[in-house]
């Protein structure tokens, strides 16, 4: 039996120091592979999210996405949009539009503009809601604090959804240990996982700091979770936590990366911007 071969590239995304951000596996040509077969080498790979890059349907797309955690298909994510983004350009995809890519995702179409040394996506269009408080303790414990520590919490969708909760600082977001058990427990069905974040109150480094666990599908902790600071951007401008139109986010410590996570406000759009490099590129055997 013959073997097909198929080129492959994995990105570290957000950190412009290779191997301190979050890591995507990108296989660069996804067309002849089914379902069943992309969830499979997306288990088999175990990174948070594995991509395939395939012909686009919309004519307007420069190129198809489809997304897999280790469990499930995902219609949006944020590190691996920017991953593929930059391992197709480095490819050598050339734009159908100057100055930006569309990706088309089970989600939708999403613009990637080309800024510099970064990209910047334009976040899809959010719907949130608030936490009932009786979940807002159950999942106060599984995190590990005291549902007092949650100043808001709401769950928002942007093509993946996330519990998303403010905690009172930084430090305290860098100090929690949640119970994973507990946590897969308390996040139902639908629900990628929870978020935290926490502002800093003296640092020259970046404005708050983020965490986010998805243990149901198979992450126990995210190192750099682009939709979940898509999620945090969203609570950030609805209750104007920032003065400025734009924020550093930091995201990784307690996993040893390095990873930053710029966001803009631009009119109605959440931009969320960072850096990328290849860290490993070869052939993918089938």
């Amino acid at each position: 039996m013959t073997k097909q071969t198929i080129a492959f590239k994995q990105i570290d995304v957000f950190s412009k120091v290779p191997f301190r951000g979050n890591p995507v596996a990108v296989i660069l040509d996804g067309n002849e592979l089914s379902s069943k077969e992309m969830q499979q080498i997306a288990n088999w790979i175990h990174l948070s999210e594995t991509t395939f890059v395939c012909s686009p349907i919309v004519p307007q797309a420069d190129y198809r996405l489809r997304i897999f955690s280790p469990q499930n298909e995902l219609p949006f994510a944020g590190h691996p949009t920017f991953g593929s983004a930059y391992a197709v350009l480095q490819s050598g995809l050339k734009p159908k539009n100057s100055g930006y890519l569309v990706q088309e995702c089970k989600q939708g179409l999403v613009k990637i503009y080309l800024e510099e040394d970064e990209l910047f996506l334009d976040l899809p269009k959010p719907a949130n809601k608030v936490i009932p408080p009786d979940k807002i303790k159950q999942i106060a414990r599984a995190l590990g604090v005291s549902p007092s520590d949650v100043q808001l919490a709401e769950t928002i969708d942007v093509g993946a959804v996330w519990h998303t909760l403010q905690l009172p600082d930084a430090k305290r977001v860098l100090s929690i240990d949640p119970d994973m058990h507990l946590l897969s427990d308390t996040v139902e069905e639908g629900i990628t996982g929870v978020t935290v974040f926490g502002k800093y109150l003296n640092s020259s480094q970046a404005d708050f700091e983020v965490r986010s666990f998805a243990p149901n599908e198979g992450v126990a902790e995210d190192p750099v979770c682009g939709s979940g600071n898509g999620c945090v951007g969203v609570m950030v401008r609805d209750h104007r936590l920032q003065e400025s139109a734009q924020y550093l986010v930091s995201q990784g410590a307690c996993l040893d990366r390095d990873g930053y996570v710029s966001v803009k406000f631009v009119e109605n759009q959440i931009l969320l911007g960072g850096a990328a490099s290849i860290c490993i590129e070869g052939q993918l055997s089938i």
